[in-house]
């Protein structure tokens, strides 16, 4: 669960269960279960997702570390008038 955990502080951001299994090299089926177990505890925030990619439904979970807020991305922000 720690490798899965430290997968997702790096990437910050949102990743479904098979990103993140072939990325760890984790079975899939060992990934859904730590990754429900992690969202029992509250480390993490996960869902069910339904994906179309070239007309192929995708289903799976996507999860995200729980209270991350990633930092604004770089660049120049609109300004608020007065």
């Amino acid at each position: 669960m720690q490798k899965i955990h430290t997968y997702l502080m790096k990437t910050r951001g949102e990743q479904l269960d098979s990103e993140i299994a072939a990325a760890t090299r984790i079975p899939l089926e060992d990934v859904r279960v730590y990754l429900s177990e992690m969202s029992k505890r509250g480390d993490i925030i996960a869902c069910h997702s339904t994906r179309f990619i070239n007309g192929r439904k995708i289903e799976g979970m996507l999860a995200r570390v729980s209270g991350y807020i990633p930092a604004a991305s770089p660049g120049r922000k609109p300004k608020t008038t007065s």
